[in-house]
């Protein structure tokens, strides 16, 4: 992956900016920083951003309209969402979130660990789609980032299908 790709941090509130950084910082990654929705569409536009960290709610543009927008366009289609909500548990969000393909939602307080490897993982898979088609895949499998990254939205709206989720029933269990 070319030196300049950046994980792009994206909150309202300057603190919770610092913490996400302080919290990253470590892997030593390129960091960009944004504090609205629409600083962070205009730093997708640029290029450049291998992952997205975006907090959901603010003012104006919403991290959630920021996911959807970056979803809609096809220069920014393969980044890496992670949304981050400090408004707790919220099925109905949860749900919006999935369904637009975003890769993760975390819920304030951040647990460090957890976001280092969600963004570790995220940003190695940009760099595996950015390389080309030289690269091999995981396990040493024959890879083609292009034919992998077609395939990206069809996967993920299987995964996400209410199909997809289906708990066996008990062998003791009435039929549903």
């Amino acid at each position: 992956m070319s030196a300049d790709m950046k994980v792009l941090l994206v909150d309202d509130h300057e603190d919770n900016l610092f913490a996400m950084e302080s919290i990253l910082a470590p892997l030593g990654y390129p960091l960009e920083l944004a504090t609205s929705g629409d600083a962070a569409l205009k730093a997708a536009l640029h290029g450049g951003i291998a992952v997205a960290v975006l907090d959901v709610v603010m003012p104006g543009v919403s991290g959630l309209d920021v996911a959807r927008y970056l979803s809609r366009l096809t220069q920014t289609q393969l980044i890496p969402v992670i949304l981050v909500t400090g408004m707790g548990q919220d099925s109905e969000l949860a749900a919006q979130a999935l369904h637009l393909g975003v890769a993760d939602y975390l819920i304030k307080p951040l647990d460090p660990w957890a976001l280092r490897i969600k963004v570790q993982y995220l940003y190695r898979t940009s760099a595996l789609l950015a390389a080309g088609p030289r690269q091999r895949g995981p396990r040493n499998h024959p890879a083609e980032p292009t034919q992998l990254a077609s395939q990206l939205p069809a996967r993920r709206r299987q995964l996400h299908s209410p199909e997809a989720v289906r708990v066996p029933r008990q062998p003791d269990e009435p039929p549903r």
